[in-house]
């Protein structure tokens, strides 16, 4: 099953409608009331993610499911150049994004960044888990959670002070403790996220 997909933008737009939705296939599927709260939930989280995002831009937002594995999908194309992103920064009186905090906040930078800007660039989720799918990069790149947590939790064992840090921070957020993994990959200029959970 795949639902309609809805535009939603930055500024709240088709937001109420993308929950909506969320909530029509829960009752379509009928999922239990848990499960139902915890689709509903993930959905309110990349809305939120949505919503933080800098300046007015658009994003396609739609539900798939197979064998009771759903998959929450926003898709953004680029709409920020290296340039514009960092007139914005300047204002800003440390000169960096200070909303770029937990895994939604840094989720979110690679949605402002897009594919112009170099993925080599400081960010917390940028281990040594990002796969390379192509010869180009910053162009075509994807990232899992699970992978991320994995080798985190490999350097917390080193007793890694920054990376005990991190695993803090992720242990923060709502989305981790809910979902079963968060992909994100750059194909060309479209930015995509897709929260995966299985529920009955």
């Amino acid at each position: 099953m795949k639902t309609d997909i809805i535009v939603v933008s930055s500024s709240g737009n088709q937001m109420k409608k993308a929950l909506e939705q969320t909530e029509k296939v829960a009752i379509y599927k009928e999922l239990s009331p848990k499960s139902t709260l915890q689709l509903r939930l993930l959905a309110e989280e990349m809305m939120g993610m949505m919503r933080s995002i800098t300046g007015e831009t658009e994003g396609k937002f739609w539900i798939e499911d197979e064998k009771n594995c759903y998959q929450l999908h926003l898709q953004v194309e680029t709409r920020m150049n290296s340039e514009k992103r960092d007139q914005l920064l300047s204002a800003a009186s440390s000169g960096k994004n200070e909303s770029a905090r937990g895994l939604m906040g840094w989720l979110r930078d690679f949605f402002e960044r897009g594919a112009e800007d170099e993925l080599v660039a400081p960010s917390p989720l940028l281990l040594s888990n990002m796969k390379d799918i192509s010869t180009t990069p910053t162009l075509d790149w994807s990232w899992s959670m699970t992978g991320y947590q994995n080798e985190l939790s490999n350097l917390v064992e080193q007793n890694n002070e920054e990376a005990c840090r991190m695993w803090d921070e992720l242990e923060k957020s709502v989305v981790t403790h809910v979902a079963d993994d968060i992909k994100v990959s750059i194909r060309g200029r479209t930015t995509e996220m897709i929260i995966l959970k299985k529920l009955v």
